[in-house]
């Protein structure tokens, strides 16, 4: 007999859950058993903190290698992925063609699922937006719930003002949304439609609202849009009026795939996929504020002062001017493919506390560059500190710093980061839009609330 069980058997009244405590211990679930109250002769003595990183499944990385939290469901092998010692990651559901993440204001997770063909995606979608609960907390979706559904061109998800908005095409719609619901509580209704044109590929349309209340829509352009020295707005990235109108912000993208609001500045960032095959011609991808005015060059100027390689305007076959067009502090090798955005608020340790997380979605064909960045941030403006990825530039190489990679090990069988989303609770969420598979990361020391 142990001493636990010795004691328990010597008290009177007996030990609750003493079983448990030392089933715990024989199959060492020290993570769990620190989470577990231990009664003992009717008195409760205090628990220790239950954090993300001790549930069942979850693969734990620290300085002799990765561990595994045993117990729990059989769940996808996470083997491949690689973290920081001192985190962790946790299988949570498969939504095929996860393109997009918004967490309910009760914690719920909700996911695009597109059909209509798109750059990069897998084209395998169920023209659904998916809601995912966790209602036992055990860290995994408890099932895949169909919120809405006929929706083949979906991606931009935003909750507000009592609505979820949702992208349908052109257009962003709106269904009433109260906490905790499964289902609309009430019709669809038609907020706006983008009235510039739309691009084939490009469709995607990403919002997001920011701390003053202005709602962002981002548009997507083309591949092969011409170069005009007077040019129409195409791809950029517009507000939503009062009367639900909508008028150009920022001009000059072809591809601006994710857009997120950060609250405590009032800053809002999007990531913008520049010219396909352009490095040998000074393209890069950027992450960009949202501003009245800014011109970001597409598709003319590859950056400021800088016109693509071999450019000129159609109309008049002049060099195109790039002297006015906005300069990026964030930068990246073209087809490495910034994603997803968000911003950690607070949660996580030094030094990725207060950063705006980035999923780079690789190169087509290789994954190559798949991974996940931490950019950091100015503290009294909140926008990004100087970062790139290219070689010789001036920018501090601890303001991009790399917390996941794995994707791209050659093989492919482990889909591509796309979107990305914090949870209230300070768990990153991941969404891959090749195989499905949604995961999320957490420092070891972040705790669950009781």
């Amino acid at each position: 007999m142990t001493r636990v069980s010795r004691e328990c058997a010597l008290a009177r009244g007996g030990c609750s859950h003493a079983w448990w405590q030392v089933a715990s211990i024989r199959h060492g679930f020290r993570g769990t058993l620190l989470a577990l109250p231990f009664l003992c002769c009717g008195k409760s003595a205090p628990t220790a903190r239950r954090t993300f990183c001790s549930l069942p499944g979850s693969v734990v990385f620290t300085p002799q290698g990765q561990t595994i939290v045993p117990g729990g469901a059989v769940m996808p092998d996470l083997a491949w992925l690689h973290l920081p010692s001192g985190f962790c990651a946790h299988y949570f559901a498969t939504v095929a063609t996860a393109r997009q993440l918004k967490f309910a204001p009760n914690g719920d997770l909700l996911v695009a699922s597109p059909t209509k063909l798109t750059a990069g995606g897998a084209n395998n979608g169920i023209a659904r937006i998916v809601l995912l609960a966790d209602d036992d907390r055990d860290g995994v979706a408890d099932a895949n719930i169909t919120f809405l559904d006929g929706l083949p061109a979906t991606q931009g998800l935003m909750f507000g003002g009592g609505y979820l908005y949702y992208q349908d095409d052109a257009t962003v719609r709106r269904v009433p949304y109260r906490t905790g619901d499964r289902r609309p509580s009430g019709t669809s209704q038609l907020v706006t439609t983008i009235t510039a044109p739309q691009a084939v590929l490009h469709w995607p349309k990403v919002l997001d609202t920011a701390k003053d209340g202005t709602i962002y829509i981002s548009n997507g352009s083309e591949q092969e849009e011409t170069c005009f020295s007077m040019r129409t707005p195409f791809g950029g990235i517009f507000r939503l009026n009062a009367d639900n109108s909508t008028s150009l912000v920022a001009m000059g993208f072809r591809n601006p795939i994710a857009l997120r609001c950060e609250r405590d500045h009032d800053v809002c960032l999007a990531a913008e996929l520049a010219l396909d095959d352009s490095a040998n011609l000074g393209g890069r991808e950027k992450i960009v504020p949202v501003r009245q005015g800014d011109d970001w060059g597409y598709p003319c100027c590859a950056t400021r002062d800088l016109p693509y390689r071999g450019a000129v305007y159609d109309d008049t076959q002049a060099v195109p001017d790039c002297s006015r067009v906005a300069a990026e502090n964030a930068s990246f090798i073209i087809g490495h493919t910034p994603f997803g955005i968000d911003f950690e608020t607070g949660k996580w340790p030094t030094p990725w506390t207060h950063r705006a997380l980035v999923t780079l979605h690789g190169d087509a064909g290789s994954w190559y560059g798949a991974r996940v960045v931490a950019i950091a941030l100015d503290n009294s403006t909140g926008m990004p500190l100087p970062a790139t990825e290219f070689d010789g530039g001036s920018a501090d190489p601890a303001n991009m710093l790399e917390l996941a990679s794995g994707w791209d090990d050659q093989l492919q069988d482990h889909g591509r980061p796309a979107p990305v989303a914090f949870a209230a609770d300070g768990r990153l969420f991941l969404g891959d839009d090749q195989l499905g598979a949604i995961l999320w990361i957490a420092p070891s020391e972040l705790a669950m609330q009781p």
